[in-house]
């Protein structure tokens, strides 16, 4: 194995190693690497490559195996290229290595809860990615306490009398497209991605470090086309997880290894300890959040879907928007969500081989608790709201909600909004293909789903 070291745009560096094996291209954190056969070239020193630019892989059966860009390079492996292949031969937008990931707002105890069980599981090329994540969890702890000490006693004195409105559906189903509708009205306040990123010391930090890292975030999400930003809102399970809290967002950590808290999809089976973290964690981000704030809060996270009677009791006189999909652009659209995030996220290189099962188990466990838990709720405080409706006319649909949850006066914010769905005009959408095999066991599998909210065969 012999390194031979060389340039790839700019003054960022680029490893070859020629090895006996079949050709395959990946990234140390982002620092692209190349493993190649010994009898194919290797890239000029003089590529010129941009660092948003993916290196083009040298293959001679190139045009069947899709490419996937990762930021820095590409990765080509057969399980992944099936995986695209299967997602649609979509490309992935860039991601570059030192845009934040979930892990980067953990606490020391919540990052080594999660990771000492699992040290030998970090894939070796991840090590710099753990080891930075761990330097980060340290400085949260010590932003933490600062930020206890001076605001602590306000923010548990702060009462919870303001009940938040939940947007509740699947990964994919629009809950991010209304969230950003709805808190168009200044009545309502949302947390932030930056909030989400690093809620143990937001309200310390808030004025100031989004200005100074707003650099590191990449311009649009990994999977679609959604513009990225510290200000932008965004889900409270990011928070969750930075907290310590139980949460089937981990398992993006070690995407090869079994799901874990899947329990928490639906809170059946709760270990208790887990549970009060769970709680603990929830209620202390709102709290914190309406200390801040102190407006009623618009939350959205999938997972709360199969919580909706915990956070019902949690939090008197919530309410619930829950939208639907047609459940085929729902399938394909998470497994496009989930193949992009355990290749950005994971402290593995994904194989993907659970990939397609996870989709449709976790869906599953999320809607059988849904629909045990929703007859709880008193049909006052939620409605309902299908995505394809909700695309056709924005305006029409949220105005529904606002007249069945009585959030208020709709046309204060109508300008608002119609300006901001003009501005999403040109948004583009990802175009799915699914297969006639495939599209036979969604149905077969999510039949209750299909027959429940009116979608047809």
């Amino acid at each position: 194995m012999a390194p031979n070291a060389g340039k790839l745009g700019g003054n960022r560096q680029f490893f070859q190693i020629t090895v006996e094996s079949r050709e395959r291209n990946f990234d140390i954190y982002g620092w692209p690497v190349e493993l190649r056969p010994a009898s194919l070239p290797s890239f000029p020193n003089n590529s010129g490559l941009g660092e948003s630019t993916q290196a083009q892989t040298l293959s001679e059966n190139r045009h069947d195996t899709p490419n996937i860009n990762t930021g820095s390079c590409t990765i080509k492996d057969h399980a992944r290229a099936m995986a695209n292949k299967e997602a649609g031969k979509q490309e992935l937008n860039p991601y570059p290595f030192w845009a934040p990931r979930f892990w980067h707002g953990m606490r020391v105890g919540g990052w080594l809860r999660l990771m000492l069980p699992r040290l030998h599981r970090i894939h070796p090329l991840r090590i710099p990615m753990a080891l930075i994540v761990m330097v980060c969890a340290v400085f949260n702890s010590v932003l933490h306490r600062i930020e206890r000490l001076i605001y602590g006693r306000a923010i548990d004195g702060t009462p919870l009398d303001k009940p938040p409105v939940f947007i509740l559906g699947h990964w994919r189903s629009g809950t991010t497209y209304l969230h950003e509708l709805l808190v168009l009205d200044e009545q309502f306040a949302y947390p932030t991605t930056y909030e989400c990123f690093a809620p143990n010391h937001f309200v310390l930090t808030g004025r100031i470090f989004p200005r100074l890292l707003g650099f590191l975030l990449p311009a649009k999400r990994p999977n679609d086309d959604m513009a990225v930003s510290f200000q932008h809102p965004q889900e409270d399970e990011f928070a969750l997880v930075a907290m310590g809290a139980p949460s089937p967002m981990l398992r993006l950590a070690f995407p090869n290894d079994a799901p874990v808290h899947m329990e928490f999809l639906d809170m059946e089976g709760t270990d208790a300890d887990d549970l009060r973290r769970w709680q603990d964690a929830m209620r202390q981000f709102i709290r914190t959040q309406t200390y801040l704030k102190g407006k009623p809060l618009v939350l959205k996270s999938p997972p709360h879907t199969g919580r909706i009677r915990m956070l019902a009791e949690m939090f008197p006189g919530a309410k619930f928007i829950h939208l639907v999909r047609d459940p085929y652009s729902l399938f394909a659209s998470t497994r496009r969500l989930w193949y992009a995030l355990e290749q950005v996220q994971g402290f593995q290189f994904p194989k993907f081989k659970q990939l397609d099962e996870y989709v449709f188990s976790a869906f599953e466990r999320m809607y059988r608790g849904f629909e045990e838990q929703r007859p709880s709720i008193p049909g006052s405080q939620i409605c309902q709201v299908r995505y394809e409706d909700l695309a056709r006319d924005p305006l029409g649909e949220v105005q529904r909600v606002y007249e069945e949850l009585k959030l208020g006066d709709f046309e204060s914010v109508r300008e608002k909004i119609a300006a901001s769905v003009s501005d999403r005009k040109s948004y583009r959408t990802t175009r799915h293909e699914t297969d006639e095999a495939l599209k036979a066991k969604i149905r077969e599998r999510w039949s209750d789903y299909f027959e429940r909210y009116g979608y047809g065969p």
